[in-house]
């Protein structure tokens, strides 16, 4: 843990004194000050289980990430060769977190766990969004310019969701964890499923940024109850025209039943 922090301080102070040596590096440490409190604030609002700044400004990959990466972007938009692929490729070694050099984060992004989270190169993140372990924000093949996710204000992307291509995603959305995002999300939407399937909300959601995993909607569950309740209103209608199949019918329900009970033991640990 001290060798990761001393390589991260070591690596993050070069950086700096080599920008600061530029006429607005007064503005440019300044600015870092501001951003790094930022950060912390944020962690402190999204994550019940920090307890104090100190712990945040050493525990935290999320965090460490983030700060790597903006030295990298910025010598990246300064079009110094090389050196910014070499602090993203630490970054990746030190925090688990792989953010490309060109892409572009807007204030208060939060990385909560952080192990596996990707970011390509033309991504687009904007204020106070919030990603979870193992979300990708990729491409879908080798084309070239803009062939990563545009994503707005207030975003929350749960644990191993992936969004890939160059779709844009709304601001104040949610992505349901493990969801694969390959349209455009519309605003204040949630989108659940492979591929995923927005379901809109009513109004702008307040307060802190959560995802309730137990009570994400499921469209495809949403589909089979239409189905099964049109067939048990079919079942219905036969029996009135033909009441001798009635008992039938009767068994056949009851044996549906009985299988139904021990599929749904699995749901409870029972096992197979």
């Amino acid at each position: 843990m001290l060798r990761r922090l001393l390589g991260l301080a070591s690596l993050t102070t070069a950086g700096y004194l080599a920008l600061a040596r530029r006429p607005e590096a007064k503005h440019v440490v300044s600015r870092a000050v501001e951003e790094i409190s930022d950060d912390v604030r944020a962690a402190k609002e999204r994550d019940p289980a920090a307890t104090s700044s100190f712990e945040i400004l050493t525990s935290y990959s999320g965090l460490h990430a983030l700060w790597l990466h903006r030295l990298a972007h910025a010598l990246f938009r300064r079009d110094v060769p090389l050196l910014p692929r070499w602090i993203s490729q630490f970054n990746r070694f030190m925090t688990g977190i792989e953010i490309h050099p060109g892409a572009t984060i807007g204030k208060g992004l939060f990385i909560d766990h952080g192990a596996g989270v990707v970011i390509g190169e033309t991504t687009e993140i904007g204020d106070n969004v919030t990603l979870y372990q193992g979300v990708t924000l990729g491409g879908t093949g080798k084309e070239t310019g803009k062939r990563h996710p545009t994503v707005g204000d207030n975003v929350v992307v749960g644990a191993g969701a992936k969004v890939l291509g160059s779709v844009r995603v709304g601001s104040d959305a949610k992505i349901g964890a493990g969801s694969v995002v390959v349209q455009d999300v519309p605003r204040d939407s949630t989108v659940v499923g492979n591929p995923g399937r927005p379901v809109l909300l009513q109004g702008q959601r307040v307060g802190i940024p959560d995802i309730d995993y137990r009570h994400l909607p499921d469209p495809v569950a949403e589909a089979i109850k239409c189905l099964v309740t049109r067939i048990v209103e079919m079942e219905q209608e036969l029996d009135e025209i033909h009441p001798e199949r009635r008992s039938k019918h009767r068994e056949a329900v009851t044996e549906t039943q009985r299988i139904l009970s021990e599929l749904t033991r699995f749901d409870e640990g029972a096992g197979i």
